[in-house]
């Protein structure tokens, strides 16, 4: 019976309405009105999450996505969409300078102008359409790049401002104030954290903190800034004492060929303007020959006098004004500080070079096994490129061998090699293993080019000479969101370089 009770008590419970049961009508209205749930409107929902569209917060939000295991096929759909939305924002934005320069050139008196955000002049019905849909075309695009990453929030629009496209320098101006604020508050603390560091620094550090942040990602500063003058000062102390112990030695016998070698490479270094100042170049030699005795089991090779350029022109940029460090006359700086500069760089190269040492040894065999990865990581990714060079006969070393010994240093402008080891100093062994996806990306980043030549000659010339003169901060991003995408896909694959 208690079984019994305990069934129709069940049932009891369970009365609720099943699909198809019958609904019995109510025989009384009910006595109050049914309240609607308000609506919310766009406007609404929009101001209850502004927040989340906060200006500012797109790098630490990408940085926290490529931190996690996402979907490869995500990755790499994500990784497609910036680079096909940077070109056709390239194509748009070299449309409307040249329709921006016509404007110009014609006769102001005809004129009628009509403000617009982005100062363009309307001078009549047809071309204030032409006008119109060339600000669509941007917003549209905009909107696509918005999407795929989150990188390029737009402010809102001040009240009373023209419904035109907001003009893109003061929201890069502003985007980048935003970033260094965030260096400056991370650094300002007791102890810096060198996780979120790295994180920040990826996507490129600004000028004025790149000195301090360089010290710190190459592992030649301590986190505690209590620390920081005491290690400094004894660093720089234990430099000159090498400097004291062994530069005299640079004539002996066992030294000579190293210091002669040494003297011979340095005209060769980029840029010229910086190279042919004499007292760069003594800096440069004493750094080189204490780094050669102290390290006998490579000794000095050829490549490695570029290694020691960005550190210096970075740690310069500590101390002067200029944009320019190329055109500026390091002699002209106190002696302490030239003697700060040359101490700091010596160390911050030893630290890169710690990472890579095997590049220099003897036959170089850690560029021999680069060059070869790269090879098989090219015929996986652009089996046609990796093919064509095949068929005429262009070995990899040929060509990927500078770009390993000297770290892409020989094929972009020095202001991109820097923008470049911001990423190479953040990204775990960025300097050994990361930038060999940089390499693969560079290579297929050409290859409309290469596949067009058919000659052994005119294929080598063009790849040790690739036209980067013009390249910026841009197309590096662009070059690393690329590597990195080659990362994710191929990094963890253990066959990944096997067909």
């Amino acid at each position: 019976m208690a079984s019994d009770g305990g069934r129709k008590q069940f049932w009891k419970r369970s009365g609720a309405k099943v699909p198809g049961s019958l609904i019995k009508p109510s025989s009384k209205p009910p006595t109050t009105p049914v309240k609607l749930k308000k609506v919310s409107t766009f406007q609404e929902f929009e101001s209850n999450t502004s927040d989340a569209w906060d200006l500012g917060d797109d790098d630490d939000e990408l940085l926290a996505i490529a931190a996690e295991n996402l979907n490869t096929e995500v990755v790499m759909e994500t990784a497609h969409k910036v680079i096909q939305n940077h070109s056709k924002l390239q194509e748009q934005h070299k449309f409307q300078e040249e329709h921006l320069q016509e404007e110009k050139q014609e006769e102001f008196a005809q004129l009628t102008p009509v403000a617009c955000g982005d100062n363009r002049l309307v001078k009549s019905v047809s071309e204030g359409h032409t006008s119109s849909s060339l600000d669509n075309a941007s917003e549209n695009s905009s909107m696509q790049r918005s999407q795929s990453l989150p990188q390029t929030c737009i402010p809102p629009l001040a009240s009373g401002m023209a419904d035109c496209s907001t003009s893109v320098t003061p929201a890069l101006t502003e985007r980048e104030a935003s970033r260094l604020d965030k260096f400056k508050q991370l650094l300002a603390g007791p102890n810096t954290d060198l996780d979120e560091l790295r994180k920040l620094s990826w996507s490129g550090i600004p000028k004025r903190v790149r000195p301090i942040a360089w010290k710190l990602l190459s592992g030649y500063l301590p986190a505690n800034v209590d620390r920081r003058e005491s290690t400094l000062q004894r660093k720089r102390k234990e430099y000159f004492a090498f400097v004291e112990q062994y530069y005299d030695s640079r004539n002996d016998e066992n030294h000579q060929d190293t210091y002669r070698q040494i003297h011979i490479d340095i005209p060769r270094m980029s840029p010229e303007v910086l190279r042919l100042q004499p007292k760069v170049t003594e800096i440069f030699e004493r750094i080189l020959f204490i780094w050669a005795i102290r390290h006998p089991a490579s000794g000095y090779v050829q490549g490695i006098n570029d290694l020691v350029t960005p550190f210096f022109v970075v740690f310069v940029c500590e101390y002067i004004e200029e944009e320019e460090v190329e055109n500026f006359d390091v002699s002209s700086l106190p002696e302490e500080v030239l003697q700060n500069i040359e101490a700091d760089s010596y160390w911050c190269m030893s630290k890169l070079l710690d990472g890579i040492q095997d590049n220099y040894t003897f036959a170089q065999p850690g560029i021999q096994r680069k060059v070869k990865m790269l090879e098989e990581l090219v015929s996986r990714i652009d089996e046609q490129v990796h093919r064509h060079l095949d068929q005429h006969e262009v070995k990899y070393l040929q060509f990927a061998f500078r770009w390993m010994n000297n770290l892409l240093m020989r094929e972009v402008p020095l202001r991109c090699t820097i923008r470049l080891w911001d990423t190479y100093q953040s990204e775990p062994e960025g300097f050994s293993h990361f930038h060999l996806y940089v390499c693969a990306a560079f290579l297929v980043r050409w290859r409309k080019e290469i596949l067009e030549e058919k000659d052994f000659q005119e294929l080598l010339i063009f790849l040790q000479n690739l036209p980067t003169v013009h390249w910026g901060n841009e197309d590096i991003s662009v070059l690393l969101a690329e590597a990195y995408r080659l990362k994710f896909a191929f990094a963890d694959a253990p066959n990944h370089y096997k067909k």
